[in-house]
């Protein structure tokens, strides 16, 4: 059984999770492409990636950056690092 080792509530198995997609900053003030490209274009080369995974018995959100080349979590990372502000 593949495990997590999460920060907050230890060791868990990756079951107890829901991949979500990679971290991504949306385009605010884009034209039809631009966010047609957002909206349906990913990185999906292997290597080092932020991803959002959400723990379903505690309702946490994580934000782990993970090599998906070799499938290891190499740290996880606070939520106030990929935080941008929604303009009025």
């Amino acid at each position: 059984m593949k495990v997590f080792d999460c920060p907050v509530i230890g060791p868990r198995p990756i079951s107890e999770f829901d991949y979500v997609g990679e971290v991504r900053r949306p385009p605010m003030d884009a034209d039809e492409p631009t966010w047609a490209a957002y909206v349906f274009n990913r990185q999906g080369a292997p290597g080092l990636l932020r991803e959002w995974w959400y723990h379903r018995p505690t309702g946490r959100w994580y934000v782990m950056e993970r090599d998906t080349l070799k499938d290891e979590v190499v740290r996880f990372i606070d939520l106030e690092e990929v935080r941008y502000d929604i303009p009025a």
